[in-house]
């Protein structure tokens, strides 16, 4: 495999200042940042490939100063494939070359829409497991093998990752039913609103937080047009290097920690080939269909 320098150096472009510390603690500088990207690469491509892509950048490492990054700068090579909505020209990272050169700008976070560039359906569901802060962690342990039970009595598949900050966030792919965002919303609300009922004392949809007493957010709301998720695989600008690593179900479990997923461990699963998420695309979720069709004469 070619290594971050080498892809560069194809396109004539050099790494700038790759002993520059990105993170402290541990410590990481921009040389470690980029090969991660580059051997990532396989893993987070299928996720970034044709949508348009929101970037945070840390301009002096992190934590520092960071600023998102929607459009595509005007000193962006032209091996860069963009795509425009709204005025907007999006950055489309479409192979590995493209990921390392947003790596040496220092975009550390990727953010993706649930739709692909140009698409108005969703290519898969999301939730998001919030709770209030770190330390409440097991609350989203807790919400996550709630909702892995139901899943499995509904036959449909998921794939939970942790979001690297502080909760788990469920995928659910759904690419080629045809579902629409008012659609999936029904099946998020009514999923939602189920564990809230079976455990109000510890999870809410309540969106402001003054309101949620400490409880876990389960926010469904997320999930909508125009919206972003943490790719999987990403780094996070957090201390401790954290990565919104993919999860096998049985890993969910009282043991897991965030800050056990780092960009030195994830690479270490990925070395051993470890890929919780394969096979994503290739999931349809047809089960879906019944049930939102069941949603919607009910409502």
């Amino acid at each position: 495999m070619k290594t971050a320098e080498s892809i560069l150096l194809d396109r004539s472009i050099q790494i700038t200042h790759p002993e520059k510390p990105i993170w402290q603690h541990p410590l990481i500088n921009k040389q470690q940042f980029i090969d991660y990207l580059n051997r990532a690469a396989p893993m987070m491509l299928p996720f970034l490939s044709d949508r348009a892509l929101t970037v945070i950048r840390f301009p002096h490492g992190v934590p520092g100063t960071s600023f998102f990054q929607k459009n595509c700068p005007d000193y962006a090579p032209e091996f860069i494939r963009t795509y425009e909505e709204d005025g907007t020209r999006y950055i489309v990272c479409h192979d590995a070359t493209t990921l390392v050169w947003l790596g040496n700008q220092l975009a550390v976070e990727y953010h993706i829409p649930f739709q692909q560039a140009g698409e108005e359906q969703p290519k898969e569901i999301i939730f998001d497991l919030d709770p209030p802060d770190r330390s409440a962690f097991p609350l989203a342990i807790k919400a996550a093998v709630a909702m892995s039970v139901l899943f499995e009595r509904l036959s449909i598949v998921s794939f939970p990752k942790l979001s690297g900050s502080r909760g788990i966030q469920i995928h659910i792919p759904i690419s080629g039913l045809g579902l629409s965002y008012s659609d999936t919303r029904l099946f998020t609300k009514f999923i939602s609103d189920l564990l809230v009922s079976q455990s109000p004392e510890h999870f809410t949809t309540e969106r402001l937080k003054k309101y949620r007493g400490g409880r876990l957010y389960i926010d469904y709301v997320q999930h909508a047009e125009g919206k972003t998720i943490i790719c999987p695989y990403s780094p996070r600008g957090k201390e401790g290097a954290t990565v919104a690593a993919p999860l096998f179900w049985d890993e969910v479990n009282d043991a897991l920690r965030i800050e056990l997923f780092t960009i030195a461990t994830v690479l270490e699963r990925i070395s051993k080939g470890i890929n919780p998420m394969r096979g994503y695309f290739e999931q349809r979720n047809e089960s879906l269909l019944p049930i939102i069709k069941h949603l919607k004469s009910v409502r």
